[in-house]
């Protein structure tokens, strides 16, 4: 079924997102006792509610976006080559910029979108920030009343389940396994939060996120046993 889609249809994507705010005793104190709250459940009562907050990032109620990287194939005859470029800056202006490209070239049936644990993840977290910002949401992410074969969405992890529901699989050992060349990533994600904040290094993430993008292509592209893409195949658009 995954080849009767054109690979220059599906749009691969990755967000990384960090704490709205660099620390706890930033935030006003309706929102720490909402997050004191939301919290509860994985933190249990050993941890604090502000020693857990290096964690805001994963929920969209308390996180933000601060890079979107994107990847696409292009094909010129026998040519193929995988074009990636990241929305970044201030929150409000990368999800713009970001509901801009899907309104402008991603928005026909044709379309899709793909990323590793996506729908658990990217998608409605994008989604979130974009309504919490006041931007309509793109028809690509506008999922009211459509049925689940409607949805335009691809999960390489969900692909890679094959019904098995209880099954989580990292992007980076899917490409171990499937014989993906390891990129050279020298943070992961457990570190975005200290190089963002503390070390203002965002250029740093953008590469890791990159990365991610690149891998999540050629793990579909093994999904649908297709060669790989060579070094020479991959391209970084400026944005």
């Amino acid at each position: 079924m995954q080849s009767k889609i054109s690979l220059d249809n599906i749009l691969f994507l990755d967000i990384e997102t960090v704490p709205e705010k660099s620390s706890f005793d930033q935030l006003d104190d309706i929102t720490k006792e909402l997050w004191a709250h939301k919290s509860q459940y994985q933190r249990k009562d050993e941890i604090t509610p502000e020693e857990f907050y290096e964690r805001a990032g994963i929920w969209a109620e308390f996180g933000k976006i601060i890079c979107i990287s994107v990847g696409y194939f292009t094909f010129q005859g026998d040519t193929r080559n995988f074009r990636i470029t990241t929305f970044h800056g201030e929150e409000n202006k990368l999800l713009q910029d970001f509901k801009n490209l899907l309104d402008e070239h991603f928005n026909h049936a044709k379309h899709v979108l793909c990323a590793h644990n996506g729908k658990e993840f990217d998608f409605p977290y994008i989604a979130r920030r974009m309504i919490i910002h006041g931007i309509a949401l793109p028809e690509k992410l506008d999922l009211f009343g459509k049925k689940p074969w409607e949805i335009p969405h691809l999960d390489t992890m969900e692909l890679w389940k094959f019904g098995d529901y209880k099954h989580y699989t990292s992007l980076k050992l899917m490409a171990h396994v499937l014989g993906i060349p390891s990129p050279k990533e020298d943070i992961d994600g457990s570190m975005v939060r200290g190089v963002y904040y503390q070390q203002n290094d965002l250029k740093r993430i953008i590469t890791y996120c990159e990365l991610d993008v690149l891998t999540t292509a050629q793990v579909y592209l093994r999904l649908r046993n297709q060669a790989i893409l060579k070094d020479n195949e991959v391209k970084k658009v400026a944005n």
